[in-house]
């Protein structure tokens, strides 16, 4: 028996072996290099840590075909080039107890394994004292050749045809737009991160950033836009632990849309909901809660005290006191709004939603659909004074999913004929009624509707606004007084290529040289007092947002201003104007959800709401 069960050992055949480096290096490059972004990042970071004072980062098709960063850093040796493409080959620690004490942006040994895992390098470098320096090219973790040549000091890494040798990975890379809204991203954070270094981006051959040396204020302006220039604040507070400085933004410059709130720790950016709580309760009355303060704010701490080997991104950090680095920091951000006396820019005639030509909201109206604040005159539908026997109807019905595209179609019969819908039964309507200045309660005969007011205003707008994309132009509203609207280069550069697609919307808007634009006209329907100028901003970050969606441009456009431009939760409506918001949701051809798929409406039949009195 023994020697039987012996002789079956020998004769399994062994399963267990060592990847070799090259598939090895492909695997860990999933982890660090998700896209050309991850690829943008650790090289910036690298020229950095080479103390480089001046950076280029040339790019074309998004990263997909090119990466290239040039450094005036302190070069690497024939051997160290070739030693940088290693697994776990480092010159930033030595022992695990330099990970106690680290000053440097990497220290992995994995970045350039993994780029050229995936990628075609071609590395150039020379340290400053040598006559000669290195040219090395590797394709898929294979060295193809390495020769000395005459080059500048420094070194100018390029990489090409990213996941060229990994055809899956390359299929899911995204829209050449979102690939370099990524990359502008991570830019944006080194270059706020080192204003005292020179920092350039290439796209394509156009230059998009020129950013010389300067101090940190200087480094926001430049990338967030010169509409910041007299609405930054100052933050400086020095503790036994921490030291915090930085620039938050007045209250004013809070938008509805994220994107201007950057972390740095020991100068390296992070990303913490923790720490964003800290700053947003600092602002407490200021702004409300769908606003985002500006801040860029820099934490200096003992490296002892953090561990950021958390995530091979490094943008996840732990705290050996968070609590206690949380007030800090909310005290700090308080102390500067304090100091520079801060007060919110509150809009009180904003109560108003609804209008009608030549009507305060109050007065009394006798055609059938008042038009509402934010709303564009939409298209007459068919009456929907039957609305509830409307939402009867669909509610027998089951809504099937489209699975190309996802949209909600309804099988309803109901007035296909386009005939005037039945009024309801009773002589008096239920008068509708707001809860929170959020949510209205509906009476219907087997219970009641809550709708939830932001919802159902973004479905009714981006039905209008795609007909209108598909149709005809809407009519413009030409303002008294044109507003000028400076943005940032990645925001300029999107509305240039959207501009003829807004103005079809009903904005009447022209290029301005530069990041400039003047809105000359709105929407007609959009009441005279809407900010013409953050409505444009918060519609460009919607349609930057959406991107990722990769919808078609009417699609991204009606989306966006749809969020943009509709009623928000905490916004008191009157009752003819929640009227007018049930009647136009149930107009609607899918009134169901909002347009990313959210319920704009929940009911309660009365058998349900008496169980829940029994218990």
């Amino acid at each position: 028996m023994y020697l039987r069960l012996k002789l079956e050992r020998r004769e399994m055949a062994d399963i267990i072996r060592l990847l070799p480096d090259s598939i090895a290096n492909q695997i860990a490059a999933g982890e660090v290099i998700q896209r050309p972004a991850s690829m943008v990042k650790e090289l910036l970071e690298n020229a950095i840590d080479a103390e480089a004072d001046e950076i280029q980062l040339i790019i074309k098709d998004s990263g997909k075909t090119l990466v290239q960063i040039i450094d005036n850093g302190k070069g690497m040796s024939e051997t160290d080039a070739r030693m940088a493409f290693e697994r776990h080959a480092t010159s930033k620690i030595a022992s695990a107890d330099d990970l106690n004490r680290l000053q440097t942006m990497g220290f992995r040994g994995e970045a350039l394994a993994s780029i050229a895992a995936i990628a075609q390098i071609d590395l150039r470098t020379k340290p400053q004292d040598q006559d000669l320096g290195s040219h090395i090219i590797i394709e898929g973790s294979k060295v193809k050749n390495q020769e000395f040549i005459s080059t500048p000091s420094g070194t100018s890494l390029s990489v090409k045809n990213l996941f060229y040798n990994v055809p899956a990975r390359r299929k899911f890379l995204k829209s050449d737009p979102v690939e370099f809204k990524h990359i502008l991203d991570e830019f944006h954070r080194v270059a706020l991160s080192y204003p005292e270094k020179y920092f350039s981006l290439h796209h394509n051959g156009n230059e998009i950033y020129h950013l010389q040396k300067g101090n940190l204020r200087q480094r926001i302006i430049a990338i967030l836009g010169k509409s910041y220039n007299d609405k930054l604040v100052p933050v400086s507070e020095t503790t036994d632990i921490i030291q915090i400085s930085g620039y938050i933004g007045k209250a004013e410059a809070a938008r509805k849309t994220k994107g201007d709130q950057f972390f740095f720790v020991n100068n390296r950016y992070i990303k913490s909901p923790y720490l964003n709580h800290a700053v947003r309760s600092a602002y407490e009355e200021l702004i409300t809660k769908d606003h985002y303060p500006l801040y860029v704010l820099f934490l200096e701490m003992d490296p002892s005290s953090i561990d950021i080997n958390v995530h091979p991104t490094k943008q996840e950090i732990k705290f050996e006191n968070e609590r206690l680095v949380y007030n800090y920091l909310k005290v700090a951000t308080r102390h500067a709004i304090g100091q520079y006396s801060l007060t919110p820019q509150l809009d009180f005639s904003q109560d108003t939603f609804f209008h009608k030509s030549g009507m305060s909201t109050g007065q009394a109206s006798t055609p059938s659909r008042p038009a509402a604040a934010g709303y564009v005159h939409m298209p007459e539908k068919p009456s929907s004074e039957g609305w509830e026997k409307v939402y009867k109807s669909m509610k027998n019905e089951r809504p099937s999913i489209a699975p190309e595209d996802g949209t909600i179609r309804l099988g309803s019969k109901v007035n296909t004929d386009n005939s005037p819908m039945p009024a309801l039964t009773e002589t008096v309507k239920p008068k509708p009624y707001q809860i929170h200045n959020s949510y209205i309660v509906s009476q219907i005969k087997s219970g009641f509707l809550l709708i939830d007011q932001q919802y159902a205003s973004e479905r009714i707008q981006y039905e209008h606004h795609l007909e209108t994309l598909e149709s005809a132009e809407q009519l413009v509203q030409k303002e008294l007084f044109p507003t000028t609207i400076e943005l940032d280069q990645q925001h300029a550069e999107v509305l240039s290529n959207i501009l003829d697609r807004v103005n079809q919307l009903g904005f009447d808007i022209k290029h301005f040289g530069g990041n400039s634009y003047v809105i000359q006209g709105i929407p007609v329907g959009l009441k005279s007092i809407t900010n013409a100028k953050e409505l444009i901003q918060q519609l460009i970050s919607q349609y930057v947002d959406n991107i990722e969606l990769q919808l078609g441009i009417e699609e991204n456009l009606a989306r966006s201003m749809a969020y943009s431009s509709s009623i928000k939760r905490g916004q008191k409506l009157n009752e003819l104007e929640m009227q007018s918001l049930i009647d136009l949701l149930f107009a609607c051809n899918v009134p169901f959800k909002n347009p990313t798929g959210k319920k704009c409406f929940i009911t309660m039949d009365l058998d349900e709401l008496q169980k829940r009195f029994i218990g």
